[in-house]
């Protein structure tokens, strides 16, 4: 597809949010945490100019929300309840978590909920012209710079201008309007210099790369895992804020004041939570702490799941250290599987 070269993000936002709510990445008086909130001002002024930082929770639940309503039974018809959703925008997505949008578009890919959300979202996605804290994108192959296939809209910074990438179908009509000019042609070659730059400021990963062989050759004993798992709290912290986990459960209750009318809805589970596998019997095949906490990182770092959805179940976003009350988060225990190994 064609670049483009926008003078103003402003411009853009506002071309936008004419037909579609906005959302971004905002910080909350007393806070230096962003979150996304809705925008309906205009754009932040840190695209491009301040260090990296990512929202402190990802942007899965506006595609697969925390709870949700799944379908009504008044005693004769099931009645399905598909969200009706208004076209919206997620501004300022960054590499990783576009990445997990992309493979939660797989896992999801014949769910009419999920699709009904995707649907009318767009998404605008921001090179990260800097590493952040805790973040190994690059080691992952999801960042520095987005991704083809993984976002609507792509912006990437040249000086006071932006180089505008659409990406999609949905992200070209988006634009087509704005009558914008056509970049400069070296600007997209320069673009793919400067992420090989970007990718070299990284911190050293041997750490997370001894870890994901160790996981895919089966090299670490029950006994460590074990040891391991007696760290977990199972808050669900790292699952609820990890972009690709997409665990959940389901549950029917009975409609207040309509005898034979009941509802089902689905929320968010966590595969680190003891009763996640327990079947009726009573078996339950990751009872101990430390069988589950295999099962999570082998889900994050298995080469089965490179074969099956094109890369790793982890994007390398880091959220899961900085919340994990038991020190096992994603670079602590990775470090302890290199110098254990």
């Amino acid at each position: 597809m064609k670049s483009y070269l926008l003078d103003s993000l402003e411009n853009l936002f506002q071309h936008l949010a004419v037909s579609h709510k906005m959302f971004e990445p905002q910080s909350i008086p007393g806070s230096e945490d962003l979150h996304w909130l809705p925008s309906p001002k205009g754009p932040t002024s840190r695209y491009g100019t301040s260090k990296q930082v990512l929202p402190l929770a990802p942007a899965k639940g506006f595609l697969f929300p925390e709870r949700e309503l799944l379908f009504r039974f008044d005693g004769q018809t099931f009645i399905e309840t598909l969200p009706e959703v208004a076209p919206q925008v997620l501004f300022g997505l960054q590499s990783c978590d576009l990445c997990a949008i992309a493979y939660q578009d797989q896992f999801f890919r014949q769910d009419s909920y999920y699709l009904a959300r995707r649907k009318a979202t767009i998404l605008v996605g921001f090179d990260c012209l800097t590493p952040c804290d805790g973040g190994f994108c690059s080691t992952v192959d999801a960042g520095p710079f987005v991704r083809d296939g993984s976002a609507d809209l792509i912006l990437h910074p040249k000086g006071n201008e932006w180089l505008l990438i659409p990406a999609s179908e949905q992200g070209l009509n988006a634009i087509q309007t704005l009558n914008l000019p056509p970049a400069p042609a070296e600007w997209r070659a320069e673009r793919e210099q400067q992420q090989a730059e970007v990718a070299k400021m990284f911190p050293t990963d041997s750490h997370i790369r001894t870890g994901i062989e160790r996981i895919n050759q089966a090299t670490i004993s029950a006994e460590q895992w074990q040891r391991l798992g007696l760290q977990c709290l199972t808050c669900s912290g790292c699952t609820s804020l990890c972009p690709t986990c997409s665990c959940f459960t389901t549950f029917d209750t009975k409609t207040e004041g309509e005898s034979n009318t009941f509802v089902r809805e689905r929320c968010w589970d966590s595969c680190l939570y003891e009763a996640f596998q327990r079947e009726t019997s009573g078996h339950n095949p990751s009872k101990e702490a430390g069988e589950r906490l295999q099962r999570y990182w082998f889900h994050k770092f298995s080469d089965h799941y490179v074969d099956e959805f094109g890369r790793y179940g982890c994007i390398g976003c880091g959220r899961c250290e900085e919340t994990c009350p038991g020190g096992i988060g994603v670079h602590s225990i990775m470090r302890r599987l290199e110098k254990e190994s």
